[in-house]
């Protein structure tokens, strides 16, 4: 065995003699009796105490560690001891991907997970308290979508704890749990109404920015980061090379999102649009850090800034310009009497343009791969997944190919003469 049980009560004594004899230590009756020791893979000595009358539970218990160890399962038992919420600040503040991604995990760990899971040892855990955590969370989250994306960054923690060996599987992984479905939702774009009502309801400051999201597909983020230079107007094209985004409480410039720089196609009228624009409102030179808050400084000069010819906060922009224009439009209810908001609108944001034009593409015989490239799509794949149900029906086609053949066996109008 890789290790012994010392007994801490009694020790074992030679006499004059030459007799070997158990003799009572000074720690007799105190405390636990049993220690087991061993030494680890990283050669350090760890035990573990038990106490009086159970010697064969401290045998088995280090004949079980030593078995892990032959089979490379081994984790220390005292790792396995930290709670769920001490792990997970550990594994939060260790994170690698992007700020923006990082704080998206954050609150996802922080407010969903850590409330309910706080202070069970981490060695502990069981599929058992996994599916426990899931039906609560289905109550208090009933998006199945965002549930799960919870679960996803839960289960990576576990992952996390698995390679760091705080725990010997991923409870997250057994057959008995079951990962929240995420919702399939079929995209209902704005009509034109809606869209021409909405813009109707923006202050002329921000009107524009219609233009540029259902005219150009623009996510709202890159519809704030636009720069004058971004927009080509005599070969028709809008540049999209950056975005605005909330790194940490501060704006930032940073790339399109996945980093996919790309040119979108400008059309003469929302080119004409984007030109008023800018000779009513003149672009702004805005400074803002690249990528990180301590990034280096970025000046460009942006087509859609605030009243004081600042970087246009999302927060702000959503709550007190878009929402009130949504209201105008009649998308969401007037905002009652005595109350600071509106009602939500989470089917209804910026995001909503994006979905109109590529329904105006669709409509127009556009090509999903074209379409792919000009939204900043992954892949092709993925722009048919959200919008196939948007692609012009082809049945008619069908049936005039069909009848373009075989009219020449049986004319059209030939029953109706018989």
């Amino acid at each position: 065995m890789a290790g012994y049980v010392q007994d801490r009560w009694f020790k074992e004594e030679t006499t004059p003699d030459g007799k070997v004899v158990r003799v009572k230590t000074d720690r007799h009756g105190i405390g636990m009796r049993y220690r087991a020791r061993y030494f680890g893979p990283d050669g350090t000595e760890k035990s573990e105490s038990f106490p009086d009358r159970q010697k064969g539970r401290a045998d088995k218990w280090l004949t079980r560690i030593e078995a892990d160890m032959d089979a490379g399962n081994y984790v220390d038992p005292k790792a396995g001891r930290v709670t769920f919420g001490e792990y997970a600040e550990k594994y939060l503040g260790g994170l690698t991907a992007d700020q923006v991604s990082q704080e998206v995990v954050r609150r996802r760990i922080r407010l969903h997970a850590v409330p309910y899971m706080r202070t069970r040892p981490m060695g502990s855990f069981k599929p058992e308290h996994v599916r426990t955590w899931l039906n609560s969370l289905q109550l208090a989250v009933p998006n199945g979508t965002y549930r799960r994306a919870i679960y996803d960054s839960v289960s990576a923690l576990f992952n996390a704890a698995v390679d760091d060996k705080v725990l010997k599987s991923n409870p997250c992984h057994a057959q008995s749990v079951k990962a929240p479905v995420p919702e399939d939702r079929l995209i209902v774009p704005w009509s034109e109404e809606r869209v021409l009502a909405v813009r109707g309801g923006l202050p002329a400051r921000y009107a524009a920015t219609v233009d540029a999201g259902g005219g150009c597909g623009l996510r709202q983020g890159e519809v704030f980061g636009l720069a004058k230079p971004n927009i080509d107007f005599a070969a028709g094209w809008v540049h999209v090379r950056q975005q605005i985004k909330r790194v940490g409480g501060t704006l930032v410039f940073a790339p399109p999102k996945r980093g996919k720089l790309r040119d979108a196609p400008l059309s003469p009228v929302v080119g004409a649009g984007l030109r008023d624009h800018m000779d009513l409102f003149p672009p702004v030179p805005v400074t803002l850090p690249w990528k990180t808050p301590d990034g280096p400084p970025t000046t460009l000069e942006l087509v859609f800034t605030s009243g004081v010819g600042h970087a246009i906060w999302r927060s702000y922009f959503d709550d007190f310009v878009w929402k009130p224009a949504l209201a105008h439009a009649g998308v969401i209810p007037p905002r009652e009497r005595g109350e600071r908001r509106y009602a939500a609108a989470p089917d209804d944001g910026m995001h909503a343009l994006r979905h109109f034009y590529a329904s105006v593409v669709l409509e127009a015989g556009g090509s999903i791969k074209a379409l792919s490239v000009y939204l900043g799509h992954s892949d092709p794949g993925f722009t048919l997944k959200i919008y196939t149900h948007l692609l012009p029906s082809s049945e008619e086609k069908a049936r005039a190919a069909v009848s373009s053949v075989f009219q020449r066996i049986r004319p059209l109008g030939l029953s109706e003469a018989a």
